[in-house]
């Protein structure tokens, strides 16, 4: 009796130990905790004014508000060069576009320089991405990539996978959730933490609903912004040419009032159905003038928060199966967008500008026993610090020739003393899309100061008595103060970003009324 008691006992044991180390990758303890999973999630576009969490009037975003109130809500989280494909490059290295290399989105990504990816994978991660690169070359320190190709479509996206491109039918926001949940139930190794970032190519021009989401919207009236109309005569000549007005920018394609391409036929269908009835009645209606630009912004702006409306319930199922599964304990989640969005203030949309609504980003970050619940961070932070973060998170040195700061220390409302009071922020793509004049410019908590180079220009903006950024102090001799030290901090933040011109070559005046030309270095 007391042999089989002994024999019980041991196998009870050793059917104890194995089930803990099945469940162990799972649900982490002690020392595997200080280990955690990293989701980076990262939507195309997204306004910060676009989620009901930052205080949205348009629109309601509940299961990204899920990461607002289980997280840290950023407040001032701003990007370095508001375009899509340099903000990508800037996460993945922590360098500022004039040290990674990728100042444009005509511009080729140097797959072989150090990446996050790469360190995070060299330190025992699983490192994944899934969706929306847009860096041209092929991704590089991922175990397991499924990538649109440029920007792709909104249905039915072909994507490349190391096995090749592999065709997919149904909705974009969709599929790649579909196969970043498939790559977290089937394709990882369950004993190595994982780096998943999953990114969407919603809300990107030019805003396709999905199939769920056709008539959302229909019967509301979506409140326009105090600046739809702003004529820029508090500002330079880059507000002025810009290319990137509601009033004279959307075209058809963008307002729907041309068949889209790349659906099946059944999806084609459906959109007919949505659509036809809308269009006739705006077809009838012979809008002129402002009453026009009001039609082109509910067109626009619905459409716009229909596609952001699957990219939530997307992350909702994400989130959902992290709980079911027991993961959402010792996995961080990060939402945020690659930069901001017009959503019609300055009468706009598009991004580029230094002006607020394209400079910020929303930023969520829900990490267990690390961020208490509903806080809410004014600290000025960039995506200049993302790669930063998933390092020290993962108990990671950063190398010295990152340029951001690891969040790691406001994120446990313990933000170091010594934390950045101002920014640096760079636009380089001029000519191109949407006419967007170069600058640089430095904003600190309550000022801006940007400088069109070639333009010779300078603005500058109180934000605290001019929130909208609708009249440029800069020659009120009451801030010629306040111009001096921001030039000075400019010129210090240039010394400590060793920014000194080198690629874009020599800056000359105004080169569109003169017969000069960059002259490359």
């Amino acid at each position: 009796m007391r042999r089989c008691e002994i024999l019980f006992l041991a196998l009870f044991s050793v059917s104890g130990h194995l089930a803990a180390v099945c469940q162990s990758a799972e649900k982490p303890s002690g020392a595997t905790r200080k280990r955690p999973n990293i989701i980076y999630i990262m939507s195309d576009d997204h306004a910060a004014q676009a989620l009901s969490c930052y205080g949205s009037v348009v629109n309601k975003t509940p299961n990204l508000d899920r990461l607002a109130t289980q997280g840290m809500r950023f407040t001032n989280c701003f990007c370095t060069n508001s375009i899509c494909g340099p903000c990508r490059a800037v996460v993945n290295t922590g360098k500022y576009s004039h040290l990674n290399g990728f100042i444009c989105n005509g511009n080729t990504f140097d797959g072989s320089q150090q990446t996050v990816s790469k360190l995070l994978r060299k330190a025992g991660y699983q490192t994944a991405i899934v969706g929306k690169w847009h860096l041209k070359s092929e991704p590089t320190g991922f175990d397991f990539w499924h990538v649109l190709i440029g920007q792709g479509p909104y249905y039915n996206p072909p994507m490349k996978t190391t096995q090749g491109v592999v065709k997919h039918t149904g909705y974009t926001t969709d599929v790649i959730t579909d196969v970043a949940l498939d790559y977290l139930k089937n394709g990882r190794d369950r004993s190595k933490p994982f780096f998943l970032m999953y990114h969407h190519k919603a809300p990107h021009r030019h805003w396709m609903p999905g199939p769920k989401h056709l008539n959302m919207y229909d019967d509301v009236t979506m409140l326009e912004p105090k600046t739809l109309f702003d004529d820029y005569s508090g500002r330079g000549t880059a507000a002025h040419e810009q290319e990137m007005t509601i009033a004279e920018h959307l075209n058809p394609n963008d307002l729907k009032l041309v068949p889209q391409r790349g659906l099946t036929e059944e999806q084609e269908k459906v959109w007919n159905e949505a659509y036809t009835t809308k269009n006739k009645a705006f077809e009838q209606s012979n809008l002129e003038g402002k009453d026009l630009v009001r039609w082109k912004y509910q067109r626009y702006l619905k459409d716009y928060c229909r596609v952001i409306a699957s990219v939530d319930d997307n992350v909702g199922r994400l989130l959902d199966y992290l709980d079911e599964s027991g993961l959402a304990d010792n996995t961080v989640v990060i939402y945020t967008s690659d930069q901001g969005f017009y959503l019609g203030e300055h009468g706009w949309f598009d991004k580029r500008f230094m002006y607020e609504e394209s400079l910020r980003s929303p930023l969520l970050v829900r990490w267990p026993g690390h961020v208490k619940p509903g806080t809410v961070s004014k600290d000025i932070v960039l995506n200049l610090d993302f790669a930063e973060t998933f390092l020290d998170m993962a108990g990671q040195p950063v190398p010295a020739d990152m340029q951001g700061r690891s969040l790691r220390g406001i994120l446990e409302s313990n933000t170091p003393r010594d934390w950045r009071k101002s920014m640096y922020y760079r636009y380089y793509e001029y000519p191109g899309a949407h006419s967007v004049a170069k600058h640089y410019g430095v904003r600190t908590g309550r000022y801006k100061l940007i400088y069109f180079h070639d333009l010779d220009e300078w603005e500058l903006f109180d934000l605290e008595k001019d929130p909208h950024e609708m009249k440029s102090v800069y020659a009120h001799p009451a801030y010629a103060g306040v111009v001096k030290q921001l030039k000075a901090e400019l010129q210090r933040l240039r010394t400590q970003y060793k920014d000194d011109d080198s690629v874009v070559g020599r800056v000359v005046r105004n080169p569109r009324k003169t017969d000069q030309r960059e002259i490359a270095p």
